[in-house]
């Protein structure tokens, strides 16, 4: 096979519907729109979430009380399973982190989970520990210190 007999599967290229070329086309003259309203106008259609004149149905439900997800912290997740990289009694930082790729951003909070398990002494330095992560290292003769 060279690259000149590679072709596309059968049926799955089709001609663009060419619109507006004349009565015999089948989409001359209104271009398969129709005619009138708003629908066959330049720019025409309703946005998205659009009921037709119905009162729609986020401006429907009431919305009152208290909600968190403006002021909620987003941490970045590392696993206690993942320091296994970092070798025997070193001093864990957001940036070692960073640079073993385990946390995406520098500017984003760390939280330690306590997914796996830990077999080596570390000393490590996050934003933010789970109960669990906490009992894991210092279990294993280590030491977490919350920035």
């Amino acid at each position: 096979m060279n690259l000149h007999d590679l072709r596309p599967a059968p049926g799955s290229r089709r001609k663009t519907k060419r619109l507006g070329q004349g009565v015999g086309s089948g989409t001359g003259k209104t271009s398969g729109k129709g005619n009138k309203g708003h629908k066959s106008r330049t720019g025409g259609g309703v946005r998205p979430g659009f009921e037709g004149g119905q009162m729609p149905l986020v401006r429907r439900v009431p919305k009152r009380g208290f909600n968190n997800a403006r002021f909620a912290k987003e941490y970045q997740v590392v696993n206690v399973e993942s320091l296994s990289k970092f070798e025997n009694g070193r001093e864990i930082t957001v940036e070692d982190l960073y640079g073993a790729r385990l946390v995406r951003s520098l500017s984003q909070p760390v939280k330690l989970l306590a997914k796996g398990g830990v077999d080596k002494p570390f000393t490590v330095k996050v934003n933010a520990v789970s109960q669990g992560a906490r009992q894991k290292i210092e279990a294993a003769g280590g030491k977490v210190e919350v920035v």
